[in-house]
C-alpha cells in the first residue's frame, strides 16, 4: 500500500509487470520529488512555488514537443511519448503540491475531496492508462479508491500533520462534533473525538468499497494489485477503530505479518 512517505503509490510491487516498471518509476520520481519540494527542507513558500512552477514549465516543454535536458524530465518525456500518457494528471499533482504550500485547513469535505482529486486520483488514472484500461467507469472507481486511500492516510497521520500545522479533518466536521484545535494540540481522545473519527473512518470506508468492484473487474496483475491495495486500506481503518481512534499514540500501519492476512482477504474478495 505504501512506499516510503508517498503513501498512495504502489510502486515496485512484485505484481507490477517488468515492462511497466520504468514508466512507473519515472512517474514516481516526478511525484515524489515534487512532493518533497512542497514539504521538505527549509525553503520559503515563494521558493517552493517557484520550484513547482519550474516543474510545470518542463511539462509545458514536453507538451510542445520539446525534449528536456534534465534527467528526471527526459525520462518522463520518454514514457509520456512511449505510452501516450496524458499530462493532465501530472499537472493536477503539481496543483495539489502548490496547495500544500499555502493551505493548512479545509472548510468542508467537498473541498477536501477536490484536493484528493488532484493529489491522489492522478496516480490511479496514470496506472489505468499504462494498463490500457482507462475508460470512464474504471476511472471513476479508481478515483474512489485513490481518494479513499488519501483520506485514510490523513486519518492515520492526524498527529504528524498537526506537527506541520496542518489539519485535513474538515473544519465543518470538527465544529459538528465539538472538537476544536486545542484537543489536537493536547492529543485529547474523548467521546467527541471518537465520534468524529468514527464518522470519518466510515466515510472513507464507504468510498473505498464504492471503488472496490474495479479490483474484481480488471484482469491479471493489476486486479490483484488493486485487491491488495483495497484490503490494505480496510486494514488501516480497522486498526484505527481497534485503537479506539487514538491515532496520536499509536499510528496504525501495515506490518510484515499483516501481508499474509491481506493476501487471504484479497483471495476471498
Amino acid at each position: 500500500m505504501a512506499v516510503d512517505h508517498y503513501e498512495n503509490f504502489p510502486v515496485a510491487s512484485i505484481l507490477l509487470p517488468a515492462r511497466l516498471r520504468p514508466a512507473v518509476e519515472a512517474i514516481y520520481a516526478f511525484a515524489r520529488s515534487a512532493d518533497d519540494i512542497a514539504d521538505e527542507g527549509d525553503a520559503r513558500p515563494d521558493q517552493r512555488i517557484a520550484a513547482l512552477d519550474a516543474y510545470e514549465a518542463q511539462l509545458d516543454l514536453i507538451a510542445a514537443g520539446g525534449v528536456p535536458t534534465e534527467a528526471l524530465f527526459r525520462k518522463l518525456h520518454g514514457i509520456v511519448q512511449a505510452w501516450q500518457l496524458p499530462l493532465t494528471p501530472l499537472r493536477d499533482l503539481l496543483s495539489a503540491f502548490r496547495q500544500d504550500v499555502v493551505t493548512t485547513r479545509y472548510a468542508d469535505f467537498t473541498t477536501l475531496l477536490d484536493y484528493c482529486r488532484r493529489s491522489a486520483n492522478p496516480v490511479g488514472a496514470l496506472m489505468l492508462h499504462l494498463y490500457g484500461a482507462a475508460d470512464v467507469r474504471n476511472l471513476a472507481q479508481s478515483d474512489a479508491i485513490c481518494s479513499a486511500l488519501q483520506l485514510i492516510n490523513f486519518w492515520q497521520d492526524v498527529a504528524i500533520d498537526w506537527q506541520k500545522s496542518r489539519i485535513y479533518l474538515p473544519m465543518e466536521d470538527l465544529a459538528r462534533f465539538g472538537v476544536d484545535e486545542t484537543r489536537l494540540d493536547e492529543q485529547r481522545v474523548d467521546g467527541a473525538w471518537r465520534q468524529l473519527m468514527a464518522f470519518e473512518v466510515e466515510r472513507a470506508r464507504a468510498l473505498l468499497l464504492a471503488g472496490a468492484p474495479l479490483a474484481l473487474r480488471l484482469p491479471g496483475r493489476i486486479g490483484w494489485e488493486l485487491r491488495l491495495v483495497v484490503q490494505g486500506g480496510l486494514h488501516i481503518l480497522a486498526a484505527i477503530e481497534a485503537a479506539d481512534y487514538d491515532v496520536f499514540r499509536q499510528r496504525p500501519t501495515l506490518r510484515k505479518a499483516d501481508y499474509l492476512r491481506l493476501l487471504w482477504r484479497a483471495l476471498r474478495m
